[in-house]
């Protein structure tokens, strides 16, 4: 008889028909027999277990009734069954049959966990308090299982949310969730269990989570890559390693279709997966063909099938033994053959006959199934390469150099003795001399040239000129490039993937690196170098040019810039590439780059001088807080004087300086941006130049302007359908809701802007926003979640080396922690950007966090200091203009001041100040001035 206790309680006969077990009381007692596992329970704990502090009147009487009706049932369903249920000296025992648990923790034990999980129908023992300890037992293995199966997101997501209901504060079971979730490409859902999983610790046991559950909350918000019967085929000397998904991908495929061909470039390792599947197989034959002609197939196959027929007509033996066999035929390497007509001739003469083919492209027969041999993993290559190698060292970069191609890593593995890891990786340039075999392989295989020569010898001579012409693309290309760039018909690099020596994905192309070193060797052999490489040169010009980066199509280009960025850097150093991918590199966050080619192609000679002016502009306004140059505000003038009257430089100029530069300069710029956008009704940029406007006004705190310049701007680049428009446009808008304390509108425009920037790509918008929610976390009085929000923009920031995205993250944490009382972590938080912003001349950043300073050096008790501080900053702010500054210096003397009178003063002259202005301190906001009158309260005489 069965029982099941994992999920509702189940009984079923051998024959497999259910058992009624009738009252609850019943079932209860058959229960916590079984959760004994056989061992005897006593009368008194039974009655105890069933009717706790309540049992009936006679109580031992009442237990021998149920014991009786569970006999009855169980007899009833399967005659005999009744003496399961025993009784002895210390109680009542059950022996059971077979119990679904039993067979769960055998599962466990010997790996079997997918039949583990198969047996989980719910919760076991639910609500039996008699069993909680079985009951968490099992749940713990049921966890281990889920554990080992953590890469098998999908599964393991819906059982961990489902046995989190159960076990809400279990933290081993919440880290295989995360994991789950981070898996299905859901890290934000993942950080925020993660925040519920520490509210809920805090709130119902006044802990943290543990190090292990911090460590993996890390590791998310970094996005650590962190987280096989005899037959007569030839034996290998070692393992396969990496083809786990492919081999069963393949078995799969093998089983609904009679003709498979499994292709991939040369050494991907075809013919290894052939022969694995070959040994899963009932009965395989293997046919290698490579050193085989075309009159040699037929004689190949009956030696193989192990045939003997002298007659002149072997086809019709051939086909007259098959045709009652079941059989799987292995065609190894089939690529210079035409064996279409014999496949097809075979396969209809023999209905119980497969055909596994390996090849560099398809046969081409109706109802033959293609399966592509990618390249190795780089997780896999790298065992892969350790493995034969020997070694334990990092291999990553030899295994990237090498496409992953198994061939190439194990002929590469065998020179690791003598020259070691590194050295191996140092002469990778000259792998042709360097990645020679032995003599244990066929001669195609000994050295990576012959396994590219084989292939090479295979091409007409129009496809030898594509692939050669191919070698100056750089990453991924399209298929319009390869046509334009080689100057040769697109069919030709369609015939190139279909023998497999181009790789094709998601509408995109690209050469291995080995058959890429190859190609280029080839190409410079036939002397086409210089002029196919200036063909390159002149398309991805052109397509940086053609890019429309403002409107409707900015999303387009985006990705299309993207694709294209390795040919961008392949190309020669010239002003009008670097000028041409400017703005798209300062979009994408990559201002080191575009400073690097710009000064290159600054310093190339004989530049025409407007683009080499405009160039200085580009250059000026992505060096404007990269605190390299001596003087960033000198460089923005001379590349104003140098480019003449140009709203768009007066405008870049100033957009990237708003923060840091001289207010009145840049409204003085701006302004006369706007009016020559005005002018020339170029609402682009008009709308541009306004949100930069809108921002320049937070600096004086001006909610009216920031607030009608925003508008406007967003209301131009609506009708543009300009979405990196709308950002910079909602900024001003955001700080003006924050200011007056309208956080659910302030909330509502970031999260908009974080879902638009991680949809264009913009990570340094993403991670400003990211830092903007952080702040009202801050000030909302969600200390946890401003810390984690304010690091994640900090990592993003880092990931894209701008420099302001980081300062503005970092000083979120350190107002957090000021907040908390944390005040050395406050202070090195803070200092930490002085030097930076002063290089930059970032006043009113100087400013804020002097004042910050000052507000610690308070709290810790030294007054001295922190007047001096606050005194510094409220110079710094009177230089810039920014009432709400001089405000929040005027605070800070208060705080600072130990005559109470004084410090009242103090206070009023800084309410007076931000009333004057419309934007006195919301609640939120007050948690300075609160605490100093508070002090000052209690210091006054009563």
């Amino acid at each position: 008889m069965y029982f099941g206790v994992l999920g509702p309680l189940l009984v079923r006969t051998d024959a497999g028909d259910p058992v009624a077990v009738p009252d609850t009381k019943v079932r209860t007692l058959l229960l916590d027999l079984l959760a004994n596992q056989g061992r005897p329970v006593s009368a008194d704990r039974l009655i105890d277990d069933l009717w706790g502090t309540r049992p009936p009147r006679n109580a031992t009487g009442t237990l021998q009734a149920r014991v009786s009706q569970l006999r009855t049932a169980l007899d009833r369903a399967e005659p005999g069954a009744r003496s399961l249920v025993k009784h002895g000296p210390a109680g009542y025992t059950l022996t059971a049959d077979v119990v679904d648990s039993n067979l769960f923790e055998q599962h466990v034990r010997t790996g079997r966990l997918q039949d583990a999980l198969a047996l989980w129908r719910g919760q076991p023992y639910a609500d039996q308090e008699f069993a909680r300890a079985t009951r968490e037992h099992l749940e713990d293995l049921y966890l281990t299982a889920l554990e080992q199966l953590s890469d098998r997101g999908d599964d393991v997501l819906r059982q961990t949310t489902a046995l989190i209901r159960q076990r809400p504060l279990d933290e081993r079971l919440h880290a295989v969730h995360l994991k789950a979730l981070y898996r299905a490409g859901r890290q934000h859902e993942a950080l925020d269990q993660y925040a519920e999983l520490r509210k809920a610790l805090a709130e119902e046991l006044g802990a943290d989570p543990g190090p292990e559950l911090t460590e993996l909350h890390q590791a998310i918000l970094r996005h650590e890559p962190s987280l096989r019967r005899p037959t007569a085929l030839p034996e290998p000397l070692n393992d396969l390693i990496g083809r786990d998904e492919t081999l069963a991908e393949a078995q799969e495929q093998l089983v609904g279709n009679r003709l498979l061909t499994l292709v991939g470039p040369g050494g991907v390792g075809k013919t290894r997966l052939a022969l694995e599947l070959g040994r899963s197989a009932t009965n395989a034959r293997l046919v290698e063909l490579a050193p085989l002609q075309q009159d040699d197939v037929l004689d190949a196959l009956a030696t193989a099938l192990g045939l003997r027929d002298e007659s002149t007509d072997l086809l019709p033996r051939l086909l007259d033994s098959l045709s009652s066999r079941q059989l799987l035929l292995i065609l190894d390497n089939c690529e210079h053959l035409d064996l279409a007509d014999l496949v097809r001739r075979l396969l209809a003469a023999a209905p119980g006959l497969r055909v596994l083919a390996t090849s560099r492209e398809p046969l081409g027969l109706t109802g033959e199934r293609v399966l592509d041999v990618p390249p190795l993993t780089p997780a896999s290559a790298g065992e892969l390469f350790r493995a034969r190698a020997g070694v334990t060292d990092d291999v990553t970069a030899i295994c990237e150099r090498l496409d992953g191609i198994p061939l190439a890593l194990e002929l590469a593995a065998t020179r690791v003795r003598a020259l070691g890891v590194q050295g191996l990786a140092e002469r990778l340039d000259d792998r042709f001399r360097l990645l020679t075999g032995g003599k244990g392989g066929p001669e195609r295989q000994r050295t990576l040239r012959a396994t590219i020569d084989w292939s090479w010898d295979l091409l007409d001579e129009e496809e030898r000129q594509m692939l050669r012409r191919l070698a100056v693309q750089a990453g991924t290309f399209s298929l319009e490039a390869a046509a334009e760039v080689s100057d040769l018909p697109e069919h030709l690099l369609l015939a190139l993937v279909d023998k497999s020596l181009v790789v094709a994905s998601n509408g995109r192309y690209r050469l291995l690196e080995s058959v890429a070193a190859y190609s280029l060797e080839r190409l410079s052999e036939a002397g086409e170098e210089a002029a196919v490489r200036n063909r390159h040169a002149a398309y991805y010009l052109a397509l940086a040019r053609q890019a429309d980066l403002r409107g409707p199509g900015q999303r387009e280009w985006l990705q299309r810039l993207d694709q294209e960025a390795a040919n961008f850097r392949a190309a020669p150093t010239s002003l009008e590439l670097a000028t041409a991918l400017a703005w798209y590199r300062y979009l994408r966050g990559r201002l080191g780059e575009a400073r690097r080619t710009l000064a290159a192609a600054l310093a190339l000679p004989d530049q025409e001088p407007a683009l080499r002016a405009q160039a200085m502009v580009w250059l000026a306004g992505m060096a404007a807080t990269d605190a390299q140059a001596t003087d960033v505000a000198e460089a923005g003038e001379e590349a104003l004087r140098a480019v003449g009257d140009d709203p768009h430089a007066l405008w870049f100029l100033t957009m990237t300086r708003w923060a840091y530069g001289d207010a009145d300069v840049l409204f003085t710029r701006i302004d006369r941006a706007i009016e020559a956008f005005t002018e020339r009704g170029d609402r682009w940029g008009l709308a541009a130049a306004l949100s930069t406007r809108s921002q320049l006004s937070i600096v004086r705190a001006d909610l009216g302007a920031m607030r009608r310049d925003s508008l406007r701007s967003l209301e131009l680049f609506d009708a543009l359908d300009d979405d990196w428009g709308r950002l910079q446009a909602t900024y001003a808008l955001i700080v003006a809701a924050e200011i007056s304390g309208d956080y659910p509108t302030a909330t509502a425009y970031l999260e908009d802007a974080v879902r638009h920037a991680e949809d264009l790509g913009l990570w340094a918008e993403v991670s400003f926003r990211t830092a903007g929610l952080g702040r009202i976390a801050l000030l909302t009085g969600d200390y946890a979640r401003a810390d984690e929000l304010h690091e994640q923009a900090r990592l993003l920031a880092i990931e894209q080396s701008n420099k302001s995205a980081e300062e503005y993250a970092e000083v979120g944490l350190g107002l957090t922690a000021r907040r908390q009382g944390r005040l050395d972590d406050a202070e090195r938080h803070f200092t930490k950007w002085l030097t930076w912003l002063t290089q930059i001349d970032g006043t009113p950043g100087i400013a804020f966090i002097t004042n910050q300073l000052g507000y610690i050096a308070e709290q810790r008790g030294d007054l001295a200091t922190a007047r001096t501080l606050h005194q510094r900053a409220l110079e710094l702010a009177r230089q810039f203009g920014d009432q709400r500054a001089i405000a929040l210096a005027l605070e800070g003397l208060a705080g600072a001041t130990e005559d109470p009178g004084r410090a009242l003063e103090l206070l009023a002259e800084a309410a007076a100040l931000r009333r004057q202005i419309g934007a006195p301190l919301p609640p939120a906001e007050r948690f300075d001035v609160d605490r100093i009158k508070t002090r000052i309260n209690a210091s006054s005489p009563a």
